[in-house]
């Protein structure tokens, strides 16, 4: 018999875990924004979720709850950015304040934050996109590789969104 060592990933064990505690949703999105700050680096997260009737997105988690509150709510416009998270379910990297620019009206309050590259990861159930993991951070911070490692996080969060729609 052959001896194998399997090792879980401390950060996805940490989210999992977190998903049993009691104190929802905080618990599940403060793990979350500990477990991404370490496996992907940022200086504003923020959880949105997103209602197709009024194509509003509403904000349910910011580490930076100062400039970003929670509650806050925003209108969003058809777009590329749009057709690409909400439609198509795909991860928006912006990597520069002129992509950000394009893409977010509050995107002088981003930038005086010290951030200038985001990742918009969308959660999504049956084809549709129900709220996004969003990280900000300084300029060039997020590549391809970063969205990949950022799907299995997005989609621990899915029981909490499931909860909030």
């Amino acid at each position: 018999m052959r001896e194998t060592t399997r090792r879980a990933d401390p950060l996805l064990n940490a989210v999992a875990a977190a998903q049993g505690r009691a104190d929802q949703p905080e618990a599940l999105f403060s793990a979350l924004d500990d477990a991404l700050k370490s496996a992907i680096g940022h200086k504003l997260f923020t959880i949105l979720t997103y209602d197709d009737d009024t194509g509003e997105a509403a904000r349910i988690y910011s580490n930076l709850p100062g400039p970003y509150p929670t509650g806050g709510r925003k209108r969003l416009a058809p777009g590329p950015w749009t057709e690409a998270v909400l439609d198509r379910g795909e991860a928006y990297i912006g990597r520069s304040l002129d992509d950000l620019r394009n893409v977010f009206a509050d995107h002088e309050l981003i930038a005086s934050l010290g951030c200038e590259s985001v990742l918009n990861m969308p959660v999504r159930w049956r084809g549709r996109t129900l709220g996004s993991l969003n990280l900000l951070h300084e300029a060039g911070w997020y590549g391809a590789d970063d969205a990949a490692a950022c799907l299995p996080f997005a989609q621990l969060a899915l029981p909490a969104l499931l909860t909030q729609s």
